[in-house]
């Protein structure tokens, strides 16, 4: 059973008491799941259109890979990838909540000026020291990932001497300087598999119910990883079962965010456990 925790997005309260999901649309031509890849902007309306009819409360919007090795692009660039998108969504689908996932402040406050209602940083604010400053200043909700090093760097910093202390550390840390700065609604995600193996990834979800301890609502993202592909010697194209298996595991250790690329499985998942507490 989730935790009873609320976020406020543009003054609506959003009870996380019923866990809810986060559809992923990535406008980067270098996702790891092809799939997922969106860039033309009538794919990207009507790929918005099917996972808001298939429940998504929120819409994850990204423009700059963060998959192990992945290509570092520009700041010009990754606006360009997602600003006028996100006007196109919130003009066709004025409803929809939209994430920001950007680790770059400038990119943050345009894709919240076009409309985005909350910041996804895989970096937590240690690769732009102006992004906490910034998010407090925008007042919106803040997700804060853990992460070491850089989506090119970070496969080689996985040696951990206490894993889920280190992290919890991290988080606490995290949690006490968005405090001083006035962020009120600070959302955490384990950050599976960055900067982590796949063991330590599942010794993460195994473990999950430790965060809540930190009194903060609880963002779980494994949807497709190789966490997942590569324990079962298959792609990530053929993870989406997987992914459900691991998405209820996480339901069931008090997840209150699905951070997905297959809305409506998540959100059937999400149904039916809830029919156990």
């Amino acid at each position: 059973m989730s935790p009873k925790h609320t976020i406020n997005i543009r003054g609506e309260i959003i009870d996380l008491s019923t866990p809810k999901v986060m559809g992923i649309i990535n406008l980067t031509p270098d996702s790891f799941f092809k799939g997922s890849r969106k860039v033309d902007s009538d794919e990207i309306l009507r790929t918005t259109e099917k996972m808001l009819e298939e429940g998504a409360n929120f819409l994850d919007v990204g423009g700059y890979s963060s998959r192990p090795d992945a290509e570092d692009v520009s700041i010009e660039e990754e606006l360009e990838r997602v600003v006028d998108p996100i006007k196109a969504i919130i003009d066709r689908f004025p409803e929809a909540i939209i994430s920001i996932d950007t680790f770059r402040s400038e990119v943050a406050r345009q894709a919240v000026s076009a409309g985005a209602s909350l910041v996804n940083d895989i970096s937590a604010g240690h690769l732009d020291d102006k992004m906490l400053s910034s998010v407090a200043e925008m007042g919106v909700p803040y997700i804060a990932m853990h992460m070491r090093g850089t989506p090119q760097t970070m496969k080689k910093l996985t040696n951990y001497s206490d894993l889920l202390n280190e992290v919890m550390k991290y988080f606490s840390s995290v949690i006490s300087d968005c405090n001083q700065l006035g962020i009120k609604d600070v959302i955490i995600d384990p950050g599976f598999g960055f900067a982590k193996t796949a063991e330590q990834s599942f010794d993460l979800l195994n473990k999950l119910n430790h965060f809540h301890h930190l009194d903060r609502p609880l963002l779980v993202g494994v949807s497709r990883k190789s966490m997942i592909y590569r324990t079962l010697n298959s792609t990530a194209e053929e993870a989406l079962n997987g992914t459900s298996v691991l998405n209820t595991v996480a339901l069931l250790k008090g997840a209150q965010i699905l951070r997905v690329h297959d809305v409506r499985e998540a959100v059937e998942a999400v149904k039916l456990v809830s029919k156990l507490s």
